[in-house]
C-alpha cells in the first residue's frame, strides 16, 4: 500500500498542475491592430457599483467624471441616484452625499445594505438578507418593508431599486423582481426570474418595449402579457431600444429580441468577456486577455483589436471601459 501511495500521489499532483497549466484562453488568429483610443487613466479603480466607481483615493466617479466627494474607508459605494452618492458600512450606517449642495443625510439601518436608490423623498433599500424597504428621506420614517428569502451566496453585480412613476421595482438577491406601489405602500406583484440556489441574484434589469427584461447569472426573463425565460450562463447583458445582447461564459455573443427570439449568435472560443458597450450601431466586447472585439449590431462580422489591460475592477461609463488604471474608449 505504501508503494502504491507514493506512486499515486505524485501522479495526482502532476495531473492537477497539468490541468491548471493547460487552461485554454482566447487566442484570435486575425488581429487588426492595436486599438488607438486607449491609454493610462488619471485614476485607479478601487471598487465599483452598478452606476458609479470608487477610486483608490476614495473619490467617486460618476458618468466618467471624478466628483468632489469622498467615501469613508469603512464604507462601500452603493451608487449614484437623483443627485446623491450613496455609501454604507457593514453595520448599516447609510450616508447620502448631495453632489450639488454637499448636503449629507444619514440613516442608521442596523444591518448590512446590499443596494440602495434615492428618488425625490423616497429611499429604496435592499438589505443583505434580501429584506426590501422604503424610507422617507426627510423624516427617516419607514414606509414599507417586505422580506425576501435570504440568499446563500450572490453575484457581485447587484441591481439597485428602480423607480418608475409611483412604482418601485426591487431586483432581489434570490432571483425575483418585486413590484411595489410607493403611494399605497403595497406589494403588487412578484415575478420569478430564476430559482437557482446559489449566485441567483438579479444582475441586469431594464424596461424595454413595454416589457420588463431581467437576468440572473443563469437565466433571462422577458415579461409583458407572458413570461418568457431562456437559460444562459451569463457574464454581461446590454440592450438598445430594439435588441438585447448577451455575453455568455461559453464565449458567445447572442442577439435577442425583446421577446427573447434569437436574431444572431457568434462564438469566440474560450473568450472571457469583461463587458459590453453599444455605440453608433456597433457592439464592443472587451475580452480578458486584452482584446476589443468590434461588431455591427447584427453580429454579421467582427474585427479584433489588441489593447493593454491589467486584472482589476471593470467600470463601464457610457462609451468607455475603465480597467484598473487603464481606459479603452469606443469613440
Amino acid at each position: 500500500m505504501r508503494t502504491l501511495y507514493t506512486l499515486f500521489l505524485p501522479l495526482v499532483v502532476v495531473l492537477l498542475f497539468s490541468a491548471c497549466g493547460s487552461k485554454e484562453v482566447f487566442k484570435p488568429v486575425n488581429v487588426v491592430d492595436d486599438w488607438e483610443h486607449a491609454g493610462s487613466s488619471d485614476i485607479t479603480i478601487g471598487a465599483i457599483s452598478q452606476n458609479a466607481a470608487l477610486a483608490e483615493n476614495r473619490a467617486v466617479l460618476v458618468d466618467g467624471k471624478t466628483l468632489d466627494i469622498f467615501i469613508a474607508k469603512d464604507e462601500k459605494l452603493l451608487g449614484y441616484s437623483d443627485g446623491w452618492v450613496l455609501s454604507s458600512n457593514i453595520d448599516g450606517n447609510l450616508t447620502l452625499q448631495n453632489i450639488v449642495d454637499k448636503n449629507i443625510e444619514k440613516f442608521n439601518l442596523k444591518k448590512t445594505i446590499a443596494a440602495a436608490t434615492v428618488h425625490k423623498d423616497t429611499l429604496g433599500v435592499i438589505f443583505s438578507d434580501n429584506e426590501m424597504a422604503l424610507y422617507s428621506l426627510k423624516s427617516k420614517a419607514l414606509l414599507l418593508k417586505e422580506q425576501g428569502n435570504p440568499p446563500i451566496v450572490v453575484n457581485s453585480k447587484i441591481i439597485n431599486p428602480y423607480f418608475k412613476d409611483e412604482l418601485v421595482i426591487f431586483a432581489t438577491l434570490d432571483g425575483k423582481v418585486v413590484i411595489v406601489n410607493a403611494e399605497t405602500k403595497k406589494r403588487l406583484r412578484t415575478i420569478i426570474v430564476s430559482s437557482e440556489e446559489h449566485f441567483n441574484n438579479v444582475i441586469y434589469f431594464n424596461l424595454m418595449d413595454n416589457k420588463i427584461i431581467a437576468a440572473t447569472g443563469n437565466k433571462i426573463l422577458s415579461l409583458s402579457q407572458d413570461e418568457i425565460r431562456l437559460p444562459f450562463d451569463i457574464r454581461s447583458v446590454e440592450a438598445d431600444d430594439k435588441n438585447i445582447y448577451v455575453a455568455t461564459k461559453q464565449g458567445e455573443i447572442i442577439s435577442l429580441t425583446s421577446d427573447l427570439k434569437e436574431n444572431a449568435r457568434v462564438k469566440f472560443p474560450f473568450a472571457h468577456f469583461l463587458g459590453l458597450i453599444l455605440s453608433n450601431n456597433k457592439l464592443y466586447a472587451l475580452e480578458k486577455e486584452g482584446y476589443l472585439i468590434e461588431m455591427p449590431i447584427d453580429l454579421s462580422s467582427s474585427s479584433i483589436y489588441e489593447t493593454d489591460i491589467e486584472d482589476g475592477y471593470v467600470y463601464i461609463n457610457n462609451k468607455i471601459f475603465f480597467v484598473h488604471n487603464e481606459y479603452i474608449s469606443v469613440e
